[in-house]
């Protein structure tokens, strides 16, 4: 891609300050939920969806590179989506993320 354009794939999400260290955001694009989480030092976006209850995990507990459903428990690896215990055995889908003059920016 030629110096100066950008990647058009990447919609404008938040800005990278409204987003604290350890704080997550539940932003809509496109007609789906996601949650952009920040975690040591890092921007993820996932879908807001368990894949086991199909509960929101917006209202779950976020730690160091994972986010629980406030459902039942099971945690998601907020890099990858893995399950990482019970009752989940399916990922959580993620989306590709990048900041771009102080904004979050995440691929659909």
């Amino acid at each position: 891609m030629p110096k100066g354009m950008t990647d058009t794939s990447y919609t404008a999400a938040a800005p990278l300050d409204s987003l604290p260290e350890g704080g997550v955001a539940k932003i809509e694009i496109d007609g789906i939920s996601i949650l952009l989480c920040r975690s040591k030092g890092q921007v993820f976006a996932v879908r807001n969806k368990c894949s086991h209850a199909d509960e929101e995990l917006a209202c779950g507990r976020m730690r160091s590179g994972w986010i629980a459903c406030p459902a039942h428990g099971a945690r998601f690896r907020l890099e990858t989506g893995e399950a990482m215990n019970p009752p989940a055995t399916e990922p959580i889908q993620t989306f590709p993320v990048r900041v771009v003059e102080g904004m979050i920016e995440v691929k659909i």
